[in-house]
């Protein structure tokens, strides 16, 4: 029998329907500090699980859990895990039928897989409910972009998105961009100009990136109208010996061999961070939280001279990486009801703009909240609108084809592995980006294969 019409949750409709109203009377004239639960606490002595990964927004998220705890008489019980630790719990868990979790992160790289096996509940379903989820909580104010990964086939979410990244491009020394004659690049020969131009001026390297390379090729693959796989995530059959793809390993490892810090195949994340925001290195594209860090780290020592844009396009097309994190429910959850009022006050509107408003928390998911006075004023830094350039990025891959289907692909990490050797191989001078991709190609073929993928 259906969750949603089990004589159980009539009954349980019914007391919340009673307690709304109830709540309406007393909360009239006054304003919420967050969105109405019903007073009447109908989930009393209810203890609901759920699990994530360990992420800053789960950390801020703690610190209002009581006051819902206080509201719906439930206790909350969020276990959270290193990133790889989790996302093997997670795929155990709901790949074997589990109910030990109500509610769950649903991860990017994993979300369609999990949503075209049926591991997860029809949040649509809940969200339509007027019984149980009012019109204002609207799940169509999520960004567009955001959501994709979440959908079926028939457009129905099987996860609500709480957490957005967005590729865009820092540069450190427009200083010696002005001195240098060149401005803001926005197409790839363009950027490859700037940071000739700039490269050892005072100093300074005229571009930066860390081993990612699995995150920073792919958009270049895009931009020269190439993919990973032939039609990501239902052909997954590897495209890396494309003409695109090679000339796309080609300019990329340029990028690093030519105009980059000695060493940069080494480096991390953070280490690339800190070259930009020391001053060391000019541009860098990455998240936005990467970049920013220039405008708003008090370790920053360029605030006066750094400038956050979208990242260049290519011949064939502007396509920046974005991608998002998700909250759902198990199919088997025991307490779906319950975990949906979680979901729908974690991600309400107003629990969101509060967040904002509290702790300056800028990647959030909701439109209405991004197009906000208070967000643009919070995240916009040195007369900068980071927001706008946030959501521009965010919506990107809902605007045409989601060219960011590759990495929902289950067995992309093996491919990832792939592509990092064979820049590693470029940028070393040990073969040249043709022969390096063709390696990559035979070897994404036989790690997909061993895998039991179809290709």
């Amino acid at each position: 029998m259906s969750l949603l019409h089990s004589p159980a949750v009539d009954t349980r409709r019914r007391r919340l329907i009673k307690a709304a109203a109830a709540t309406a009377v007393a909360g009239a004239g006054s304003a919420l500090a967050f969105p109405a639960i019903a007073q009447a606490k109908p989930f009393a002595g209810l203890k609901l699980r759920g699990a994530a990964y360990q992420h800053g927004f789960f950390n801020i998220l703690r610190k209002y859990i009581p006051e819902f705890e206080q509201q719906t008489g439930m206790t909350v019980d969020l276990q959270l895990s290193a990133f790889p630790v989790y996302n093997q719990q997670a795929d155990l868990e709901l790949s074997s039928g589990g109910s030990a979790w109500d509610f769950c992160n649903v991860t990017f790289i994993l979300a369609a897989r999990w949503v075209a096996a049926g591991l997860l509940a029809n949040l649509s379903d809940f969200a339509a409910d007027r019984k149980l989820t009012p019109a204002s909580w609207n799940p169509d104010d999520f960004v567009k972009g955001a959501q994709l990964p979440y959908l079926d086939k028939a457009g129905k979410a099987y996860g609500f998105a709480w957490e957005g990244g967005a590729m865009l491009m820092g540069m450190s020394r427009t200083d010696l961009m002005k001195k240098r004659g060149v401005e803001a690049p926005q197409t790839f020969d363009e950027l490859m100009k700037v940071c000739e131009a700039v490269h050892g001026q005072d100093g300074v390297t005229g571009f930066v990136s860390s081993n990612l390379h699995h995150w920073f090729l792919p958009p270049y693959i895009h931009g020269f109208g190439g993919d990973l796989f032939a039609n990501p995530p239902a052909d997954i059959k590897p495209t890396l010996d494309s003409a695109a793809a090679v000339q796309a390993a080609g300019f990329y490892s340029t990028l690093l061999s030519k105009y980059s810090p000695q060493g940069v195949l080494g480096y991390t994340e953070d280490q690339a961070r800190a070259a930009l925001i020391g001053g060391r290195s000019n541009i860098f594209i990455h998240s936005s939280s990467w970049v920013t860090a220039m405008l708003s780290s008090p370790e920053s020592k360029v605030k006066d001279t750094a400038r956050v844009v979208r990242m260049p396009a290519g011949p064939k097309g502007d396509f920046p990486a974005a991608n998002s994190q998700g909250l759902g429910i198990p199919k088997n959850a025991k307490n779906k009801e319950a975990a949906w009022e979680f979901i729908k006050w974690a991600l309400s509107p107003e629990l969101t703009a509060r967040i904002v408003k509290d702790t300056g928390h800028p990647s959030i998911c909701r439109r209405s909240v991004i197009e906000s006075a208070e967000y643009k004023r919070i995240n916009t830094i040195n007369g900068q609108d980071i927001g706008k350039l946030y959501l521009e990025v965010l919506e990107q891959p809902g605007k045409t084809r989601n060219y960011m289907a590759y990495r929902t692909v289950k067995e992309f990490p093996l491919v990832g592995d792939v592509l990092n050797k064979a820049v590693e191989r470029v940028v070393s001078g040990q073969a040249p980006a043709a022969d390096a991709m063709k390696t990559a190609q035979e070897a994404a073929l036989g790690s997909l294969r061993r895998a039991g993928a179809k290709v």
